[in-house]
Protein backbone atom coordinates (compact mmCIF):
# COMPACT_ATOMS: atom_id res chain seq x y z
CA UNK A 1 0.00 0.00 0.00
CA UNK A 2 1.49 3.26 -0.89
CA UNK A 3 1.17 6.37 1.37
CA UNK A 4 -1.25 8.30 -1.28
CA UNK A 5 -3.46 4.76 -1.02
CA UNK A 6 -3.11 5.08 2.40
CA UNK A 7 -4.49 8.91 2.77
CA UNK A 8 -7.43 7.83 0.76
CA UNK A 9 -8.49 4.80 3.15
CA UNK A 10 -7.87 7.39 6.27
CA UNK A 11 -10.34 9.78 4.00
CA UNK A 12 -12.45 6.73 3.27
CA UNK A 13 -12.58 5.85 6.75
CA UNK A 14 -13.61 8.48 8.38
CA UNK A 15 -16.45 9.92 5.86
CA UNK A 16 -18.00 6.27 6.62
CA UNK A 17 -17.64 7.12 10.39
CA UNK A 18 -18.66 10.51 9.84
CA UNK A 19 -22.17 8.63 8.18
CA UNK A 20 -23.02 6.75 10.35
CA UNK A 21 -22.57 8.29 13.57
CA UNK A 22 -25.16 11.15 12.15
CA UNK A 23 -23.65 13.91 14.13
CA UNK A 24 -23.32 16.36 10.92
CA UNK A 25 -25.36 16.82 7.91
CA UNK A 26 -24.87 14.22 4.78
CA UNK A 27 -24.24 16.89 3.05
CA UNK A 28 -21.11 18.84 5.10
CA UNK A 29 -19.80 15.29 6.13
CA UNK A 30 -19.39 15.24 2.08
CA UNK A 31 -17.83 18.88 1.81
CA UNK A 32 -15.19 17.93 4.69
CA UNK A 33 -14.53 14.87 2.54
CA UNK A 34 -13.69 16.55 -0.70
CA UNK A 35 -11.57 19.36 1.44
CA UNK A 36 -9.38 16.82 3.08
CA UNK A 37 -9.22 15.37 -0.37
CA UNK A 38 -7.94 18.77 -1.18
CA UNK A 39 -5.69 19.10 1.43
CA UNK A 40 -4.18 15.92 1.23
CA UNK A 41 -3.40 16.46 -2.42
CA UNK A 42 -5.63 13.56 -4.10
CA UNK A 43 -8.05 15.58 -5.67
CA UNK A 44 -6.38 18.62 -7.44
CA UNK A 45 -7.73 21.79 -6.76
CA UNK A 46 -8.67 22.43 -10.43
CA UNK A 47 -10.37 19.16 -10.50
CA UNK A 48 -12.33 19.62 -6.41
CA UNK A 49 -14.92 20.97 -8.55
CA UNK A 50 -15.53 19.12 -11.93
CA UNK A 51 -17.98 16.87 -9.86
CA UNK A 52 -20.48 19.68 -9.97
CA UNK A 53 -20.65 19.55 -13.44
CA UNK A 54 -21.12 15.87 -13.95
CA UNK A 55 -23.83 14.85 -15.95
CA UNK A 56 -25.47 12.67 -12.90
CA UNK A 57 -25.96 16.03 -11.13
CA UNK A 58 -27.29 17.35 -13.94
CA UNK A 59 -29.96 14.33 -14.46
CA UNK A 60 -30.82 14.41 -10.67
CA UNK A 61 -31.54 17.87 -10.10
CA UNK A 62 -33.79 17.42 -13.66
CA UNK A 63 -35.92 14.91 -12.80
CA UNK A 64 -36.47 16.22 -9.23
CA UNK A 65 -37.93 19.13 -11.80
CA UNK A 66 -39.67 16.93 -13.77
CA UNK A 67 -40.89 15.45 -11.09
CA UNK A 68 -42.57 18.03 -9.20
CA UNK A 69 -44.31 19.50 -12.51
CA UNK A 70 -46.11 15.87 -12.48
CA UNK A 71 -47.21 15.90 -9.64
CA UNK A 72 -48.23 19.73 -9.21
CA UNK A 73 -50.35 18.83 -12.14
CA UNK A 74 -53.05 17.02 -10.00
CA UNK A 75 -53.75 14.23 -13.06
CA UNK A 76 -52.12 11.68 -10.69
CA UNK A 77 -55.23 12.01 -7.92
CA UNK A 78 -57.56 12.05 -9.98
CA UNK A 79 -56.71 9.15 -12.33
CA UNK A 80 -57.11 7.23 -8.58
CA UNK A 81 -60.48 8.22 -7.73
CA UNK A 82 -61.62 5.06 -9.08
CA UNK A 83 -59.69 3.81 -5.82
CA UNK A 84 -62.16 3.99 -3.05
CA UNK A 85 -64.68 1.48 -5.00
CA UNK A 86 -61.64 -1.40 -3.59
CA UNK A 87 -63.58 -2.58 -0.28
CA UNK A 88 -60.98 -5.44 0.21
CA UNK A 89 -57.98 -4.29 2.70
CA UNK A 90 -55.75 -6.75 0.37
CA UNK A 91 -56.93 -5.34 -2.83
CA UNK A 92 -56.65 -1.99 -1.87
CA UNK A 93 -53.01 -1.76 -0.59
CA UNK A 94 -51.81 -4.11 -3.29
CA UNK A 95 -53.14 -1.69 -5.56
CA UNK A 96 -51.94 1.10 -4.37
CA UNK A 97 -48.30 -0.94 -3.94
CA UNK A 98 -48.57 -1.81 -7.53
CA UNK A 99 -49.64 1.88 -8.50
CA UNK A 100 -46.80 3.50 -6.37
CA UNK A 101 -44.15 1.42 -7.89
CA UNK A 102 -45.31 2.23 -11.73
CA UNK A 103 -45.29 5.94 -10.39
CA UNK A 104 -42.22 5.42 -9.22
CA UNK A 105 -40.60 4.15 -12.46
CA UNK A 106 -40.91 7.42 -14.04
CA UNK A 107 -40.65 10.18 -11.34
CA UNK A 108 -38.34 10.39 -8.30
CA UNK A 109 -39.81 7.79 -5.08
CA UNK A 110 -39.97 10.92 -3.03
CA UNK A 111 -42.31 12.51 -5.01
CA UNK A 112 -44.36 9.48 -5.97
CA UNK A 113 -44.61 8.65 -2.45
CA UNK A 114 -45.69 12.23 -1.37
CA UNK A 115 -48.49 12.46 -4.23
CA UNK A 116 -49.93 9.47 -2.46
CA UNK A 117 -49.74 9.88 1.21
CA UNK A 118 -52.66 11.71 1.33
CA UNK A 119 -54.72 9.84 -1.05
CA UNK A 120 -53.87 6.92 0.88
CA UNK A 121 -54.74 8.55 4.52
CA UNK A 122 -58.61 9.46 2.87
CA UNK A 123 -58.56 5.59 1.42
CA UNK A 124 -57.68 4.37 4.92
CA UNK A 125 -60.06 5.91 6.86
CA UNK A 126 -62.79 4.85 4.39
CA UNK A 127 -61.96 1.45 4.38
CA UNK A 128 -61.37 1.21 8.42
CA UNK A 129 -57.95 0.50 8.06
CA UNK A 130 -55.00 1.75 10.30
CA UNK A 131 -52.93 3.98 8.56
CA UNK A 132 -49.65 2.43 9.93
CA UNK A 133 -50.96 -1.09 8.18
CA UNK A 134 -50.63 1.12 4.58
CA UNK A 135 -47.71 3.83 4.35
CA UNK A 136 -45.09 1.80 5.21
CA UNK A 137 -46.04 -0.67 2.27
CA UNK A 138 -46.15 2.30 0.12
CA UNK A 139 -42.53 3.87 1.09
CA UNK A 140 -40.94 0.35 0.07
CA UNK A 141 -42.67 0.33 -3.07
CA UNK A 142 -41.63 3.88 -4.01
CA UNK A 143 -37.98 2.28 -3.30
CA UNK A 144 -38.64 -0.83 -5.09
CA UNK A 145 -40.36 0.85 -8.08
CA UNK A 146 -37.23 3.00 -8.74
CA UNK A 147 -35.17 0.07 -9.55
CA UNK A 148 -37.29 -0.31 -12.80
CA UNK A 149 -36.00 2.74 -14.63
CA UNK A 150 -32.47 4.17 -15.29
CA UNK A 151 -33.96 7.85 -13.85
CA UNK A 152 -36.14 6.03 -11.15
CA UNK A 153 -33.52 6.49 -8.37
CA UNK A 154 -29.99 7.53 -7.83
CA UNK A 155 -28.17 4.81 -7.88
CA UNK A 156 -28.89 3.73 -11.23
CA UNK A 157 -28.26 7.22 -12.50
CA UNK A 158 -24.83 6.95 -10.82
CA UNK A 159 -23.97 3.57 -11.50
CA UNK A 160 -24.37 4.36 -14.96
CA UNK A 161 -21.73 6.68 -14.62
CA UNK A 162 -19.23 4.36 -13.59
CA UNK A 163 -20.10 1.83 -16.28
CA UNK A 164 -19.44 5.22 -18.72
CA UNK A 165 -15.92 5.38 -17.01
CA UNK A 166 -15.62 1.62 -17.23
CA UNK A 167 -16.08 0.76 -20.98
CA UNK A 168 -17.06 3.65 -22.60
CA UNK A 169 -21.04 3.04 -22.42
CA UNK A 170 -23.58 3.91 -20.18
CA UNK A 171 -26.78 2.18 -18.92
CA UNK A 172 -29.86 3.09 -21.23
CA UNK A 173 -33.05 4.14 -20.18
CA UNK A 174 -34.68 0.21 -19.62
CA UNK A 175 -31.43 -1.58 -19.14
CA UNK A 176 -32.38 -2.18 -15.24
CA UNK A 177 -36.81 -2.90 -16.40
CA UNK A 178 -35.97 -6.59 -16.63
CA UNK A 179 -34.62 -7.38 -13.03
CA UNK A 180 -36.37 -4.18 -11.36
CA UNK A 181 -39.87 -5.73 -12.82
CA UNK A 182 -38.82 -9.27 -11.27
CA UNK A 183 -38.28 -7.42 -7.83
CA UNK A 184 -41.61 -5.56 -8.21
CA UNK A 185 -43.67 -8.53 -8.85
CA UNK A 186 -42.18 -10.21 -5.93
CA UNK A 187 -42.51 -7.42 -3.82
CA UNK A 188 -45.94 -6.96 -4.73
CA UNK A 189 -46.77 -10.55 -3.67
CA UNK A 190 -45.39 -9.65 -0.44
CA UNK A 191 -46.39 -6.33 0.51
CA UNK A 192 -50.00 -7.31 -0.67
CA UNK A 193 -50.22 -9.69 2.33
CA UNK A 194 -47.33 -8.67 4.71
CA UNK A 195 -48.92 -5.42 5.93
CA UNK A 196 -50.35 -7.52 8.99
CA UNK A 197 -47.07 -7.62 11.01
CA UNK A 198 -47.28 -3.85 10.87
CA UNK A 199 -48.89 -2.51 14.53
CA UNK A 200 -52.36 -1.66 14.20
CA UNK A 201 -52.94 0.26 17.30
CA UNK A 202 -50.76 3.44 16.78
CA UNK A 203 -53.77 5.51 14.84
CA UNK A 204 -56.25 4.81 17.68
CA UNK A 205 -59.62 2.64 16.10
CA UNK A 206 -59.88 1.99 12.72
CA UNK A 207 -63.76 3.28 13.87
CA UNK A 208 -62.27 6.90 14.16
CA UNK A 209 -64.79 9.67 12.35
CA UNK A 210 -62.09 11.82 11.41
CA UNK A 211 -58.12 11.15 10.60
CA UNK A 212 -55.89 10.56 13.90
CA UNK A 213 -52.56 10.95 14.86
CA UNK A 214 -51.47 9.80 18.51
CA UNK A 215 -49.32 11.48 20.68
CA UNK A 216 -49.66 15.09 19.71
CA UNK A 217 -48.34 17.39 21.65
CA UNK A 218 -49.99 21.02 22.60
CA UNK A 219 -49.00 24.05 24.97
CA UNK A 220 -51.66 25.32 26.68
CA UNK A 221 -52.00 27.93 29.53
CA UNK A 222 -54.60 28.03 32.41
CA UNK A 223 -56.27 31.36 32.76
CA UNK A 224 -57.34 32.90 35.90
CA UNK A 225 -61.13 32.22 35.28
CA UNK A 226 -60.25 28.26 34.31
CA UNK A 227 -62.10 25.63 36.52
CA UNK A 228 -58.86 23.36 36.34
CA UNK A 229 -57.51 26.35 39.29
CA UNK A 230 -57.17 23.54 42.40
CA UNK A 231 -58.45 20.68 40.07
CA UNK A 232 -55.71 17.97 39.90
CA UNK A 233 -54.12 16.69 36.92
CA UNK A 234 -56.18 12.98 36.95
CA UNK A 235 -59.04 15.40 37.10
CA UNK A 236 -58.35 16.82 33.50
CA UNK A 237 -57.27 13.54 32.14
CA UNK A 238 -60.87 12.28 33.47
CA UNK A 239 -63.49 14.58 34.11
CA UNK A 240 -62.71 17.25 31.59
CA UNK A 241 -61.18 15.84 28.43
CA UNK A 242 -62.80 11.74 28.88
CA UNK A 243 -58.88 10.42 28.40
CA UNK A 244 -58.51 11.85 25.71
CA UNK A 245 -55.62 13.84 26.34
CA UNK A 246 -53.01 13.62 29.03
CA UNK A 247 -50.63 15.94 31.05
CA UNK A 248 -47.28 15.51 29.90
CA UNK A 249 -45.81 18.47 31.47
CA UNK A 250 -46.40 20.89 33.79
CA UNK A 251 -44.27 24.61 33.23
CA UNK A 252 -44.51 26.90 36.23
CA UNK A 253 -41.79 28.38 38.95
CA UNK A 254 -40.14 30.32 36.20
CA UNK A 255 -39.95 27.91 33.45
CA UNK A 256 -38.87 24.83 35.54
CA UNK A 257 -40.72 21.61 33.82
CA UNK A 258 -42.09 18.81 35.86
CA UNK A 259 -43.42 15.82 34.74
CA UNK A 260 -46.42 15.70 37.24
CA UNK A 261 -48.43 12.72 39.40
CA UNK A 262 -51.98 12.47 38.99
CA UNK A 263 -52.39 14.22 42.57
CA UNK A 264 -50.98 17.56 41.27
CA UNK A 265 -53.08 20.72 41.63
CA UNK A 266 -53.14 23.09 38.80
CA UNK A 267 -52.64 27.10 39.34
CA UNK A 268 -53.21 29.99 37.72
CA UNK A 269 -50.51 30.66 34.68
CA UNK A 270 -49.48 26.97 34.50
CA UNK A 271 -48.36 26.19 31.24
CA UNK A 272 -49.43 22.75 30.63
CA UNK A 273 -48.27 20.73 27.80
CA UNK A 274 -51.13 18.17 26.66
CA UNK A 275 -50.57 15.13 24.60
CA UNK A 276 -53.51 13.23 22.75
CA UNK A 277 -55.80 13.79 20.05
CA UNK A 278 -55.87 16.97 18.28
CA UNK A 279 -59.31 17.01 18.11
CA UNK A 280 -60.30 16.87 21.74
CA UNK A 281 -58.24 20.33 22.17
CA UNK A 282 -61.38 22.72 20.67
CA UNK A 283 -63.73 21.15 23.86
CA UNK A 284 -61.22 20.70 26.21
CA UNK A 285 -60.11 24.59 25.82
CA UNK A 286 -63.86 26.15 26.09
CA UNK A 287 -64.78 24.10 28.97
CA UNK A 288 -61.52 24.17 30.87
CA UNK A 289 -60.97 28.04 30.36
CA UNK A 290 -57.55 27.10 28.56
CA UNK A 291 -55.87 29.24 26.14
CA UNK A 292 -53.14 27.61 23.09
CA UNK A 293 -49.30 29.16 23.53
CA UNK A 294 -48.76 31.23 20.27
CA UNK A 295 -52.24 33.33 20.13
CA UNK A 296 -54.90 32.46 17.54
CA UNK A 297 -57.97 30.52 19.08
CA UNK A 298 -59.27 27.51 17.20
CA UNK A 299 -62.97 27.57 15.20
CA UNK A 300 -62.71 31.29 13.70
CA UNK A 301 -64.86 31.45 10.88
CA UNK A 302 -61.86 32.26 8.44
CA UNK A 303 -59.26 30.05 10.11
CA UNK A 304 -58.86 26.73 9.45
CA UNK A 305 -56.86 23.16 11.54
CA UNK A 306 -54.35 21.48 9.16
CA UNK A 307 -52.22 18.59 8.95
CA UNK A 308 -48.92 18.17 7.19
CA UNK A 309 -46.04 16.05 6.73
CA UNK A 310 -42.17 18.20 6.81
CA UNK A 311 -41.04 17.18 4.40
CA UNK A 312 -37.16 15.93 4.07
CA UNK A 313 -36.57 19.11 1.61
CA UNK A 314 -38.53 21.37 4.03
CA UNK A 315 -37.14 24.94 5.14
CA UNK A 316 -38.44 24.27 8.38
CA UNK A 317 -35.99 21.27 9.42
CA UNK A 318 -33.69 22.39 12.12
CA UNK A 319 -35.61 25.00 12.57
CA UNK A 320 -38.67 25.93 15.28
CA UNK A 321 -42.00 27.94 15.18
CA UNK A 322 -39.63 30.74 17.20
CA UNK A 323 -36.97 30.43 14.70
CA UNK A 324 -38.72 30.74 11.40
CA UNK A 325 -41.15 33.15 12.83
CA UNK A 326 -44.21 30.66 11.81
CA UNK A 327 -46.85 33.11 13.03
CA UNK A 328 -45.65 36.27 12.02
CA UNK A 329 -44.34 35.84 8.88
CA UNK A 330 -46.19 32.98 7.71
CA UNK A 331 -49.50 33.77 9.20
CA UNK A 332 -50.25 30.70 10.92
CA UNK A 333 -50.03 29.27 14.39
CA UNK A 334 -49.04 25.61 15.37
CA UNK A 335 -51.02 23.39 17.53
CA UNK A 336 -49.31 20.59 17.80
CA UNK A 337 -46.94 18.21 16.47
CA UNK A 338 -46.70 14.52 16.18
CA UNK A 339 -43.42 12.67 15.62
CA UNK A 340 -43.31 9.15 15.09
CA UNK A 341 -44.71 7.95 18.42
CA UNK A 342 -42.12 9.44 19.94
CA UNK A 343 -42.89 11.06 23.46
CA UNK A 344 -41.67 14.87 24.22
CA UNK A 345 -42.07 16.75 26.51
CA UNK A 346 -39.51 19.73 25.40
CA UNK A 347 -41.36 23.50 25.02
CA UNK A 348 -43.49 22.92 21.64
CA UNK A 349 -42.33 26.57 20.14
CA UNK A 350 -38.93 25.83 20.69
CA UNK A 351 -39.03 22.15 19.33
CA UNK A 352 -37.12 21.99 16.19
CA UNK A 353 -39.01 20.44 13.11
CA UNK A 354 -37.39 17.07 11.80
CA UNK A 355 -38.42 15.60 8.39
CA UNK A 356 -40.90 13.30 9.00
CA UNK A 357 -42.49 15.44 11.86
CA UNK A 358 -46.53 15.75 11.39
CA UNK A 359 -47.95 19.22 12.80
CA UNK A 360 -50.97 20.79 13.43
CA UNK A 361 -51.34 24.34 12.45
CA UNK A 362 -53.89 27.01 11.61
CA UNK A 363 -54.12 29.71 9.92
CA UNK A 364 -56.13 31.43 6.75
CA UNK A 365 -58.44 28.71 4.85
CA UNK A 366 -57.80 29.90 1.68
CA UNK A 367 -53.72 30.72 2.33
CA UNK A 368 -52.34 27.60 4.43
CA UNK A 369 -52.70 24.83 1.98
CA UNK A 370 -50.06 27.50 -0.37
CA UNK A 371 -48.38 28.60 2.88
CA UNK A 372 -47.48 24.66 3.46
CA UNK A 373 -46.51 24.10 0.15
CA UNK A 374 -44.08 27.05 0.37
CA UNK A 375 -42.49 25.72 3.54
CA UNK A 376 -42.21 22.09 2.02
CA UNK A 377 -44.83 20.74 4.16
CA UNK A 378 -47.41 17.86 2.34
CA UNK A 379 -50.69 18.94 3.59
CA UNK A 380 -52.76 15.87 4.43
CA UNK A 381 -56.46 16.81 4.28
CA UNK A 382 -58.15 17.07 0.68
CA UNK A 383 -56.31 18.45 -2.33
CA UNK A 384 -57.95 20.45 -4.62
CA UNK A 385 -58.48 18.42 -7.96
CA UNK A 386 -57.34 20.30 -10.87
CA UNK A 387 -60.00 21.64 -14.07
CA UNK A 388 -60.07 18.97 -16.52
CA UNK A 389 -58.22 19.68 -19.42
CA UNK A 390 -55.34 19.05 -22.12
CA UNK A 391 -53.46 21.17 -19.70
CA UNK A 392 -52.86 18.68 -17.27
CA UNK A 393 -51.84 15.99 -19.02
CA UNK A 394 -48.95 18.45 -20.56
CA UNK A 395 -45.96 17.69 -18.18
CA UNK A 396 -47.00 13.53 -18.35
CA UNK A 397 -46.32 14.25 -21.81
CA UNK A 398 -42.97 16.59 -21.20
CA UNK A 399 -41.54 13.88 -19.14
CA UNK A 400 -42.89 11.07 -21.27
CA UNK A 401 -40.50 12.87 -24.61
CA UNK A 402 -37.92 13.08 -22.56
CA UNK A 403 -37.54 9.29 -21.40
CA UNK A 404 -38.70 8.54 -25.11
CA UNK A 405 -35.76 10.32 -26.18
CA UNK A 406 -33.64 8.93 -24.72
CA UNK A 407 -34.90 4.93 -25.03
CA UNK A 408 -34.18 5.39 -29.23
CA UNK A 409 -30.53 7.49 -28.83
CA UNK A 410 -31.74 10.77 -29.97
CA UNK A 411 -29.87 12.33 -27.07
CA UNK A 412 -28.24 11.75 -23.66
CA UNK A 413 -29.94 11.37 -20.52
CA UNK A 414 -28.93 14.83 -18.96
CA UNK A 415 -29.86 17.04 -21.87
CA UNK A 416 -32.87 15.14 -22.24
CA UNK A 417 -34.02 15.84 -18.91
CA UNK A 418 -32.48 19.44 -18.81
CA UNK A 419 -34.67 20.36 -21.53
CA UNK A 420 -37.86 18.26 -19.93
CA UNK A 421 -37.20 20.52 -16.78
CA UNK A 422 -36.77 23.95 -18.74
CA UNK A 423 -39.90 22.80 -20.72
CA UNK A 424 -42.34 22.68 -17.48
CA UNK A 425 -41.25 26.15 -16.46
CA UNK A 426 -41.41 27.58 -19.89
CA UNK A 427 -45.01 26.00 -20.73
CA UNK A 428 -46.53 26.52 -17.14
CA UNK A 429 -46.52 23.48 -15.83
CA UNK A 430 -43.82 24.85 -12.96
CA UNK A 431 -42.99 28.46 -11.54
CA UNK A 432 -39.44 29.33 -11.79
CA UNK A 433 -39.72 29.31 -7.93
CA UNK A 434 -41.36 25.84 -7.56
CA UNK A 435 -38.37 24.48 -10.12
CA UNK A 436 -35.76 25.90 -7.52
CA UNK A 437 -37.70 24.42 -4.61
CA UNK A 438 -38.32 20.97 -5.76
CA UNK A 439 -34.38 20.42 -6.36
CA UNK A 440 -32.94 18.82 -2.83
CA UNK A 441 -30.21 20.72 -2.55
CA UNK A 442 -28.52 18.65 -0.19
CA UNK A 443 -27.85 15.57 -2.38
CA UNK A 444 -26.29 17.89 -5.52
CA UNK A 445 -24.38 19.13 -3.02
CA UNK A 446 -23.41 15.53 -1.99
CA UNK A 447 -22.82 14.41 -5.03
CA UNK A 448 -20.83 17.21 -6.20
CA UNK A 449 -18.73 16.73 -3.56
CA UNK A 450 -18.09 12.96 -3.43
CA UNK A 451 -17.23 12.51 -6.90
CA UNK A 452 -13.71 13.88 -6.92
CA UNK A 453 -13.15 11.43 -3.88
CA UNK A 454 -14.41 8.57 -5.39
CA UNK A 455 -12.23 9.22 -8.48
CA UNK A 456 -9.47 9.56 -5.98
CA UNK A 457 -9.76 6.13 -5.13
CA UNK A 458 -9.81 5.15 -8.71
CA UNK A 459 -6.71 7.70 -9.36
CA UNK A 460 -4.56 6.35 -6.14
CA UNK A 461 -5.28 2.85 -6.70
CA UNK A 462 -6.93 2.06 -3.67
CA UNK A 463 -10.19 1.28 -5.38
CA UNK A 464 -7.73 -1.72 -7.07
CA UNK A 465 -6.49 -2.92 -4.15
CA UNK A 466 -9.71 -2.81 -2.25
CA UNK A 467 -11.54 -4.69 -5.14
CA UNK A 468 -8.32 -7.50 -5.11
CA UNK A 469 -8.88 -7.68 -1.23
CA UNK A 470 -12.30 -8.57 -1.95
CA UNK A 471 -11.52 -10.76 -5.10
CA UNK A 472 -9.62 -13.03 -2.88
CA UNK A 473 -12.02 -13.81 -0.57
CA UNK A 474 -14.87 -13.94 -3.52
CA UNK A 475 -12.64 -16.46 -5.13
CA UNK A 476 -13.11 -19.21 -2.57
CA UNK A 477 -17.17 -19.03 -2.90
CA UNK A 478 -19.77 -19.86 -5.86
CA UNK A 479 -19.70 -17.07 -8.57
CA UNK A 480 -23.56 -16.45 -7.19
CA UNK A 481 -22.76 -15.99 -3.52
CA UNK A 482 -19.46 -13.79 -4.71
CA UNK A 483 -22.86 -11.43 -6.48
CA UNK A 484 -24.87 -11.81 -3.40
CA UNK A 485 -22.51 -10.42 -1.39
CA UNK A 486 -21.61 -7.15 -3.03
CA UNK A 487 -25.56 -6.86 -3.56
CA UNK A 488 -25.76 -7.73 0.49
CA UNK A 489 -22.40 -5.64 1.10
CA UNK A 490 -24.35 -2.46 -0.76
CA UNK A 491 -27.63 -3.26 0.98
CA UNK A 492 -26.02 -2.79 4.60
CA UNK A 493 -24.20 0.31 3.64
CA UNK A 494 -26.94 2.38 2.46
CA UNK A 495 -28.52 3.38 5.78
CA UNK A 496 -25.31 4.68 7.48
CA UNK A 497 -24.06 5.88 4.50
CA UNK A 498 -25.79 8.06 1.66
CA UNK A 499 -27.58 5.71 -1.05
CA UNK A 500 -26.04 7.71 -3.48
CA UNK A 501 -22.36 7.42 -1.51
CA UNK A 502 -23.08 3.83 -1.66
CA UNK A 503 -22.58 3.15 -5.01
CA UNK A 504 -19.69 5.95 -5.54
CA UNK A 505 -18.07 3.89 -2.82
CA UNK A 506 -18.88 0.53 -3.87
CA UNK A 507 -19.15 0.75 -7.86
CA UNK A 508 -15.38 0.81 -8.92
CA UNK A 509 -15.03 -1.59 -5.95
CA UNK A 510 -17.15 -3.93 -7.44
CA UNK A 511 -16.55 -3.52 -10.83
CA UNK A 512 -12.48 -4.21 -10.26
CA UNK A 513 -13.84 -7.13 -8.08
CA UNK A 514 -15.06 -9.04 -11.17
CA UNK A 515 -12.05 -8.20 -13.38
CA UNK A 516 -9.77 -9.71 -11.13
CA UNK A 517 -12.37 -12.45 -11.04
CA UNK A 518 -12.40 -12.84 -15.05
CA UNK A 519 -16.22 -12.41 -14.64
CA UNK A 520 -18.79 -9.48 -16.13
CA UNK A 521 -18.82 -6.17 -15.06
CA UNK A 522 -22.23 -5.82 -15.49
CA UNK A 523 -23.99 -8.01 -13.32
CA UNK A 524 -21.90 -6.78 -10.46
CA UNK A 525 -22.96 -2.81 -11.21
CA UNK A 526 -26.58 -4.12 -11.20
CA UNK A 527 -26.01 -5.80 -7.69
CA UNK A 528 -24.31 -2.36 -6.22
CA UNK A 529 -27.31 -0.16 -7.94
CA UNK A 530 -29.78 -3.00 -6.31
CA UNK A 531 -28.96 -3.07 -2.93
CA UNK A 532 -27.82 0.48 -2.74
CA UNK A 533 -31.77 1.02 -3.64
CA UNK A 534 -33.19 -1.28 -1.07
CA UNK A 535 -32.95 0.65 2.30
CA UNK A 536 -36.26 -1.46 4.20
CA UNK A 537 -34.38 -2.04 7.81
CA UNK A 538 -34.67 2.18 9.03
CA UNK A 539 -35.92 4.99 8.82
CA UNK A 540 -33.08 7.55 8.11
CA UNK A 541 -31.69 5.21 5.27
CA UNK A 542 -33.82 7.17 2.75
CA UNK A 543 -36.22 10.01 2.59
CA UNK A 544 -39.22 8.39 1.93
CA UNK A 545 -38.97 5.91 5.39
CA UNK A 546 -38.41 9.12 7.37
CA UNK A 547 -41.65 10.89 5.39
CA UNK A 548 -43.86 8.45 6.77
CA UNK A 549 -42.41 7.55 10.02
CA UNK A 550 -44.81 10.82 11.57
CA UNK A 551 -48.03 9.90 9.74
CA UNK A 552 -47.84 6.58 10.17
CA UNK A 553 -46.57 6.72 13.69
CA UNK A 554 -43.66 4.28 13.91
CA UNK A 555 -40.99 3.65 15.62
CA UNK A 556 -37.36 2.69 14.95
CA UNK A 557 -38.30 -1.19 15.06
CA UNK A 558 -41.04 -1.28 13.22
CA UNK A 559 -39.25 -1.05 10.26
CA UNK A 560 -37.75 -4.62 10.66
CA UNK A 561 -41.11 -6.15 11.20
CA UNK A 562 -41.86 -5.68 7.41
CA UNK A 563 -38.15 -4.59 5.53
CA UNK A 564 -36.34 -7.36 7.12
CA UNK A 565 -38.20 -10.46 5.06
CA UNK A 566 -38.40 -7.75 2.15
CA UNK A 567 -34.19 -7.13 1.96
CA UNK A 568 -34.24 -11.15 2.32
CA UNK A 569 -36.58 -11.37 -0.69
CA UNK A 570 -34.60 -8.57 -2.86
CA UNK A 571 -31.13 -10.31 -2.04
CA UNK A 572 -32.28 -13.84 -2.93
CA UNK A 573 -34.64 -12.51 -6.20
CA UNK A 574 -32.50 -9.73 -6.79
CA UNK A 575 -29.62 -12.37 -7.28
CA UNK A 576 -31.00 -15.01 -9.07
CA UNK A 577 -32.68 -11.92 -11.74
CA UNK A 578 -29.08 -10.33 -12.25
CA UNK A 579 -28.20 -13.55 -13.27
CA UNK A 580 -30.71 -14.43 -15.73
CA UNK A 581 -30.59 -11.30 -17.34
CA UNK A 582 -26.68 -10.47 -17.17
CA UNK A 583 -25.30 -13.56 -17.73
CA UNK A 584 -21.41 -13.44 -15.53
Amino acid sequence: MTFEQGLAFTILVATILMFALDKLRYDLVALLSLSAGVLAGLVPPDKAFHGFSDPVVVVVAAALVVSAGIERSGIIERLMKPLSALKSPDALIGTLVALVMVLSAFMKNIGALAIFIPLSVRLARAGGIPVSQILMPLSFASLLGGVMTLIGTSPNIIVSRVRLELTGKAFTMFDFTPVGVGICLAGIGFLTFAWRVLPRDRQGSSGDKGFRIEDYLAEVRIEAHSPLIGATVADLEQLFSGGAVTVAAIIRDQGHRYVPGGHWEFSESDVLVLEGDPMALKPLLDQAGLVLMGGGGLGSEDTTVMEAVVMPNSPLVGSSAVRSAMRRRHGMALLAISRGGRHMIERLRQTEFMAGDVLVVEGNGEALPGTLAQLGCLPLGQKAMPASGKSAWLPVGIAFAAMLSVAVGVMPVAPAFFLAAVAMVLLGCLPLRGAYEAIHWPIIILLGALIPISDSMKSTGASDLLAGWLALAASQVPVPMALGLVLLASMLLAPFLHHAATVLLMGPVAAGMAVKLGLAVDPFLMAVALGAASDFLTPIGHQCNTLVMGVGGYRFGDYWRLGLPLSVIVLVSGTLLILTFWPI
